[in-house]
């Protein structure tokens, strides 16, 4: 799959994850794919699994902003922000391909937090 054939289908992915129509967003992962999340050391095998578990959240995404999609060959990089219960969540989401799909995804989640005050004189706020 060419890089312009991948950005589409991932974009494809992340807007049906963000419109919740399941069969949508999980058509982009192998049968046999596995999702981990590592910090709550959960790891789903199989991408029926995986949509189960998505189709069964009990506090469904209120809001999904892509940042930002990077990659190259077999690897893509997500950054995205979503929002769970009036709470926003950073999430990195790591695709591994192989014959066009999903093989392996790795998702982190970070809440945000505030900027201490005293490293102001160094950075600016980020939009």
């Amino acid at each position: 799959m060419h890089e312009s054939q991948m950005r589409e289908a991932l974009n494809a992915h992340w807007q049906a994850s963000a419109a919740g129509d399941l069969n949508a967003e999980h058509d982009i992962y192998d049968d046999g794919a596995v999702c981990e999340y590592p910090q709550s050391g959960e790891r789903i095998v199989g991408r029926s699994n995986l949509q189960a578990l998505r189709g069964h959240h009990p506090g469904k995404p209120a809001g999904f902003d892509v940042r930002r999609i990077q990659g190259n060959g077999n690897l893509w990089i997500t950054e995205y922000t979503i929002t769970y219960q009036g709470q926003a969540s950073y999430v990195v989401s790591i695709m591994e391909f192989a014959n066009d799909k999903v093989v392996h995804e790795t998702q982190y989640f970070s809440d945000p937090f505030e900027a201490p005050s005293w490293r102001s004189q160094w950075v600016e706020p980020r939009a």
